[in-house]
């Protein structure tokens, strides 16, 4: 491979890295409240999905749940949000995953499902940012990559001359 393509190569992949970071960090699931008692209802929210691209759809996972809940309203906050009523869901925990109208995956968060009379309703659950931490390490090695070729290159071209 030519010197200058790897160099291309390397600026091209630094830069897509740049400028997606920041899009995947800031993508969000959140769940409120984390905790409800069987038939609650629990508010789903994609932080980031554009109403314009389409309808979020959100993949509901736990002890007797494997279902998505399509969503076109969009949130007091921004993004898409949807309500699951809890009515048959069986104790425990439940992960929540985003997936925009444009195909952007948003981080996945989780809620708990407890008798009724059980735990007070929490707060919002947010996403653990394992998502955004995956796809900045997959960038940063890419650019570490692009870095060690393009060095590799110059030295051999260097010790030709």
């Amino acid at each position: 491979m030519k010197p200058k393509r790897v160099i291309l190569s390397a600026a091209v992949g630094v830069g897509l890295g740049v400028l997606l970071l920041p899009g995947a960090a800031l993508a969000e699931t959140v769940v409120s409240p984390a905790t409800t008692p069987v038939g609650g209802t629990v508010v789903l929210t994609a932080t980031t999905c554009d109403p314009n691209s389409g309808d979020a759809l959100f993949r509901v996972t736990g002890p007797n749940r494997d279902e998505n809940v399509r969503s076109t309203t969009v949130a007091p906050g921004g993004g898409l949000s949807a309500e699951l009523f809890t009515a048959g869901f069986t104790l425990g925990t439940y992960t929540v995953t985003a997936t925009c109208g444009d195909g952007t995956v948003q981080s996945s968060t989780q809620f708990t499902v407890t008798p009724i009379g059980g735990a007070p309703a929490g707060s919002g659950g947010r996403g653990d940012g394992t998502g955004a931490l995956a796809a900045g390490g997959t960038l940063l090695g890419a650019a570490v990559t692009g870095a060690v070729l393009l060095l590799r290159r110059r030295r051999s071209a260097s010790t030709l001359a």
